[in-house]
């Protein structure tokens, strides 16, 4: 009698790694690194007897991994953007619930291995274990495969939300703002207009100037016009913040 595939509770540890590979496209160089990172204290907790080794030294370790990798794309997609702005757009991406997001799309929950207690709980999908799990996942690639596989994985599983950091998908619309102020500062609405395009048809980068009455205030890039113009938008509002008094009404 065919019983169907078997439950992701029943599977090895084995088959969790062989299932988390074919998730991330990757093959783990270090299978026991790979299982580690799915591997929860609470199961090593009652699990003594057992050589087990849980995520957490690679949690520290992929916590590092991820700020540098998303910090590396927003520095190229910001090229202009300064230390305290590049901090505020990572922060809107590394966060408990971003993470937790990217481990949810991998279905990495099921395959994490829990105790008894944890599991009880609903650790397979709470925020908290989800986001340290996906960080270990990400330390675990790092060791095991090195940083450009990381990159690879960083553009593979945080694309949309650095896309929508770049777009004002996420935190503030700097185009929507910078319009509010303008017009508050200097009774003008801004115009943006695309100065340049350069690079292959599915690399482009747009560079993207804005005006306000008869002065230009910035001029910023992106791999998009949305992109380059809300880079843009960004500057212009720091500038007017230091330049520019509120008019009174």
């Amino acid at each position: 009698m065919n019983e169907g595939p078997k439950s992701p509770a029943k599977w090895t540890p084995q088959e969790r790694v062989a299932a988390l590979e074919a998730r991330l496209l990757l093959s783990c160089a270090d299978k026991e690194i790979a299982l580690a990172a799915l591997t929860h204290k609470s199961y090593c907790n009652e699990h003594k007897d057992e050589a087990c080794v849980d995520n957490e030294r690679l949690e520290f370790l992929g916590d590092a991994v991820v700020d540098l990798a998303i910090g590396h794309r927003l520095m190229e997609r910001f090229p202009r953007a300064n230390e305290g702005e590049l901090s505020k757009l990572r922060a809107l991406i590394v966060n408990e619930e971003g993470l937790a997001r990217v481990a949810r799309a991998l279905g990495l929950g099921e395959l994490l291995l829990l105790g008894r207690g944890e599991e009880l709980t609903g650790g397979r999908d709470k925020p908290s274990v989800l986001a340290d799990a996906l960080e270990a996942v990400v330390g675990a690639v790092y060791l095991g495969n090195g940083m450009p596989a990381t990159m690879a994985f960083i553009d593979r599983f945080f694309g949309e939300a650095l896309a929508g950091v770049a777009d004002g998908r996420q935190g503030q619309d700097y185009k929507s703002m910078l319009q509010e102020d303008a017009q508050s500062r200097l009774r003008a609405s801004p115009r943006y207009r695309v100065v340049s395009e350069s690079g292959p048809d599915h690399e482009k980068i747009f560079e993207v100037e804005v005006s306000i009455g008869n002065d230009v205030y910035a001029r910023s890039t992106g791999r998009s016009k949305k992109e380059a113009e809300q880079a843009a938008a960004r500057e212009t509002l720091a500038m007017l913040a230091h330049t520019t008094p509120r008019l009174e009404r």
